[in-house]
């Protein structure tokens, strides 16, 4: 009898043993293929509170596994939820330190202020006062602002870029230098041009051509440049540029005595000619890149023929698809105009040989 149960308890434990391998196996197999759907679906994934509910009454007891199974969230988070959900059966009494948090509405109401001015905290705690509210404390307009990447003081300057740029638009000219190389007497040489632009209009002024762009060039250029803005009555107070040494005192000297307020960006920092940078990155990719520039006169050409096509046929989108320089005829051709046309009512001007088009309706 005794030699009976050995054999049975023998091979009950064989049975155990087997299913347990096999257990382990399917657990294994499922693990990995949880891991190869996981990598087929996005980074985050938004779960329902049902489906986090049947996530912790799972995951309540599996203790230290959690950390090898858990792939949907962090472990972390899959523990905070069964806390949260201790919580809320009444089985753990959460205690509540500190003071009551801001109202959303006020907090709003900071930002609001510290984003329309340059004042420090101490300023807008003063605001604050002044239309009745009279529960928030200067730490708490301080840590706002900190939190929301303001500076706490009035230090915060003039603004931020974007204000710059709205308040002095409709005189604001950025200027830069591009080249080309082209095909000369001697071989190939780089041709420079200067740039100036209207931040407001995106209106453009390109000088003529030089090998050699000294000093003595640069400055003409620059009272050429100070006639034409006069002529076209586009105001010119302010003068960004970079620092390329081509920019010389001299040259910011001819402003300043013309009482133009000459601005250099700071070092390693392009954006904040951004608006001359794109223009020409414009110029060469859509015109200048096609061609292989023989001397000075066809560089000019070139330059000319792009700068009417970008002013009055290339629409801008910063300007709301509108064109930089238009005539009231066009305005008032446009107003006129119905939504629908046919493919035969359409004309193309071409420039450069086709490079540049513009379209336009015909004459009715």
């Amino acid at each position: 009898m005794a030699s009976f149960r050995n054999v049975y308890t023998s091979l009950m434990l064989v049975i155990a043993k087997t299913t347990n391998k096999d257990l382990a196996r399917e657990v294994s197999y499922l693990r990995v293929e949880n891991q190869i759907l996981r990598s087929k679906l996005p980074a985050r994934i938004r779960l329902t509170q049902k489906e986090k509910s049947r996530l912790v009454r799972f995951a309540k007891n599996l203790g230290s596994s959690l950390n090898h199974l858990a792939t949907i969230v962090h472990p972390g988070t899959i523990r905070r939820w069964i806390a949260e959900s201790k919580n809320a059966l009444g089985k753990v009494k959460s205690k509540r330190t500190g003071r009551k948090r801001t109202a959303i509405d006020i907090e709003k109401l900071i930002l609001k202020l510290a984003s329309q001015n340059n004042w420090g905290y101490t300023r807008i705690l003063g605001e604050l006062k002044k239309i009745g509210v009279e529960s928030v404390t200067r730490n708490t307009v301080k840590n706002i602002l900190k939190r929301n990447g303001y500076e706490t003081g009035p230090e915060r300057g003039p603004g931020t870029w974007d204000e710059f740029l709205k308040i002095h638009a409709s005189s604001l000219w950025q200027s830069d230098f591009f080249s080309k190389k082209v095909v000369s007497k001697t071989g190939l040489r780089d041709l420079f041009v200067l740039a100036f632009l209207h931040v407001e209009t995106r209106r453009v002024y390109l000088s003529p051509a030089s090998y050699n762009p000294n000093e003595t060039w640069v400055l003409e250029q620059a009272a050429a440049f100070k006639k034409h803005a006069g002529k076209e009555k586009l105001p010119c107070k302010v003068l960004m540029h970079d620092r390329d040494t081509k920019f010389s005192k001299a040259f910011d000297a001819a402003f300043e005595t013309s009482k133009i307020e000459v601005k250099k960006s700071a070092f390693r920092s392009p954006n904040t000619c951004a608006f001359i940078e794109r223009f020409v990155q414009t110029i060469k990719q859509e015109c200048l890149e096609s061609f292989v520039v023989f001397g000075r006169a066809h560089m000019d050409y070139l330059c000319d023929q792009f700068r009417q096509h970008y002013e009055s046929e290339r629409p801008h989108q910063s300007l709301e698809n509108e064109l930089p320089k238009r005539t009231k005829k066009s305005a008032k051709r446009r107003v006129k105009q119905p939504d629908v046309i046919r493919i035969g009512e359409l004309n193309c001007k071409e420039r450069l040989g086709g490079l540049l088009k513009h379209y336009s309706r015909k004459a009715a």
